[in-house]
């Protein structure tokens, strides 16, 4: 039995479109032509035959297309009594760092959508990221009060501050937070899988003069050996060596309790070097806050780092490093060093506890 021609065709609609009826979407380029048809004047009857396509396809297309969109319909914002605001307020304050719907949650306040939720806690809190502190425990803080104690009456100016940063290609973590404005699209950020890394970088201050930076060699890990060849590479053959006697004599040298620079190895070697007896200057554990040039840090991080800024190579972090350091006035770093007699009664009267840099 032979088959007819409109079965034939049938069969080769089905073949082609995988389904019987199904149509093919208008393609970007014939809706293009569309528009231009109509432009000239030409009816949907025309525009089918011109582009061979179906005339309800073209129809339905120019309807909706000329339509356009429909209107946002406003809501009313889902409100709240007062009393169930003083509830909000009070879950806020007990519950720093929760979401908005676990604080509406505990005050039993139901079907406030996110947006609503948002706006009223605006109104009483802010957005913040939890502080980073020192784990302290007892003895901790009771040696930190000891510290303190012993160096109530010490004279500042005459101490070196030291320690080393690290300073990586895409900054810290959290630096390309901030405002965008309306209809703006916030800058990309790189996050690189192989590749990246950072500098570290070694520096002092001492009363008003910043000592350094200086590079550590990229790949060298600072074990004892390492740091103190570091340390006459740099801080002692270009800084320490051009002081006179009566200098070197009353420089009290602070560093942290880093094992390479506490080790028996680094406190002998220091020692050969004059740094000896109670010219180095004891350290409390878990104490970064109380050292000066952790604040130093933070400026020129800011500075490097401002307004999101990446790098691409490790020479170019390190010269913006040098950059904004020299942009550091000793008047900046006078009053991080100045800073030491308060540090140090706020220590004793928080009987060795955290206290803000």
């Amino acid at each position: 039995m032979t088959s007819t021609p409109y079965i034939r065709c049938a069969l080769g609609n089905f073949l082609s479109f995988g389904k019987m009826g199904q149509k093919k979407d208008l393609t970007g380029s014939e809706k293009s032509k569309i528009a231009r048809y109509l432009a000239e004047g030409c009816s949907s009857l025309k525009i089918a035959k011109l582009l061979k396509r179906d005339h309800q396809t073209i129809k339905c297309f120019i309807q909706n297309s000329q339509q356009g969109r429909k209107k946002r319909v406003e809501k009313p914002r889902c409100k709240i009594t007062a009393h169930e605001l003083r509830k909000v307020k009070r879950a806020a304050a007990k519950m720093p760092l929760a979401t908005s719907l676990a604080i509406f949650q505990s005050c039993n306040i139901t079907g406030v959508p996110k947006s609503t939720r948002c706006a009223i806690l605006r109104d009483m809190a802010k957005v913040r990221k939890a502080e980073r502190r020192p784990p302290l425990n007892k003895t901790h803080k009771l040696k930190r009060q000891d510290w303190a104690k012993k160096y109530l009456k010490t004279d500042f100016s005459k101490v070196l501050w030291t320690d080393e940063m690290r300073v990586s290609l895409d900054g810290p973590d959290g630096w390309a937070r901030g405002w965008i404005g309306k209809g703006q699209r916030a800058p990309v950020r790189l996050r690189r899988q192989q590749g990246g890394g950072g500098v570290l970088v070694w520096a002092g201050i001492i009363k008003d003069e910043l000592v350094g930076p200086f590079r550590v060699e990229d790949g060298v890990k600072l074990n004892s050996q390492s740091y103190c060849q570091f340390l006459e590479d740099t801080f002692f053959k270009q800084w320490y060596r051009k002081k006179s006697a009566s200098f070197k004599k009353n420089m009290i040298f602070m560093q942290d309790n880093a094992p390479s620079h506490v080790s028996k190895y680094s406190t002998a070697w220091l020692a050969r070097k004059v740094i000896k007896e109670e010219k180095p200057m004891t350290w409390p554990p878990c104490s970064p806050n109380l050292n000066p040039i952790e604040n130093l840090w933070s400026i020129i991080k800011c500075e490097i780092y401002k307004e999101g800024k990446p790098y691409t190579s490790l020479n170019s972090v390190w010269e913006a490093v040098v950059a904004a350091a020299r942009n550091v006035d000793g008047e900046q770093i006078k009053t991080l060093t100045e800073s030491m007699d308060g540090r140090l009664l706020s220590v004793l009267v928080k009987k060795g506890g955290y206290i803000g840099r």
